[in-house]
C-alpha cells in the first residue's frame, strides 16, 4: 500500500506549515516591531521563513496527491515505492530551508530534496500515461 505514509506526512507539513502562517500572520499584523518585520519583507530571516513556508505546504500537499494516486493507481509495486519515496524525499527541501535559516547548514538538503520531489513528479506522470485504459463493463 505504497502512499500511505506520502498522505500521512505530507497532512503533518501542511499542517505544521500552515502554523509556519499562522506566525507570519501574526508578525505582519500584532507583534510589537512589526514594522521592522514588515520592512525586512524581502531579505534575510523573513525572506528564508516564507520561502520555507511556501515549500513545506507544497510539498505535502504534492505527498497527499501523489500518495492518495499511487493508491488508486495499479502500478508495479518496486516502481510505486520508489516514487513514493522520492516524493517523500522531497520533504527535504523545507527541513533544509529550516536548517539554514535556524543553523546555517548548507543548502545542500533545498537541492536534493528540490530534485527528488520533481523526479518522483515526472515519473509518475509517465506511469500514469502509460497505463492502457481499462475495458468497460456495460
Amino acid at each position: 500500500m505504497e502512499g500511505r505514509r506520502n498522505i500521512g506526512w505530507g497532512l503533518v507539513f501542511l499542517g505544521l506549515h500552515m502554523g509556519v502562517g499562522f506566525f507570519l500572520g501574526f508578525m505582519h499584523d500584532l507583534a510589537p516591531g512589526r514594522e521592522q518585520w514588515i520592512a525586512q519583507y524581502a531579505t534575510g530571516t523573513h525572506f528564508e521563513v516564507r520561502l520555507g513556508h511556501a515549500h513545506g505546504a507544497l510539498f505535502g500537499l504534492i505527498n497527499v496527491a501523489v500518495g492518495l494516486t499511487l493508491l488508486n493507481l495499479p502500478l508495479p509495486a518496486a516502481r510505486a515505492r520508489w516514487i513514493s519515496w522520492l516524493a517523500l524525499a522531497g520533504l527535504l527541501m523545507p527541513v533544509g530551508i529550516a536548517l539554514h535559516l535556524l543553523a546555517g547548514v548548507p543548502p545542500v538538503l533545498v537541492l536534493v530534496g528540490g530534485a527528488s520531489i520533481i523526479v518522483a513528479t515526472l515519473w509518475l506522470a509517465r506511469e500514469a500515461f502509460a497505463l492502457r485504459p481499462a475495458s468497460r463493463r456495460p
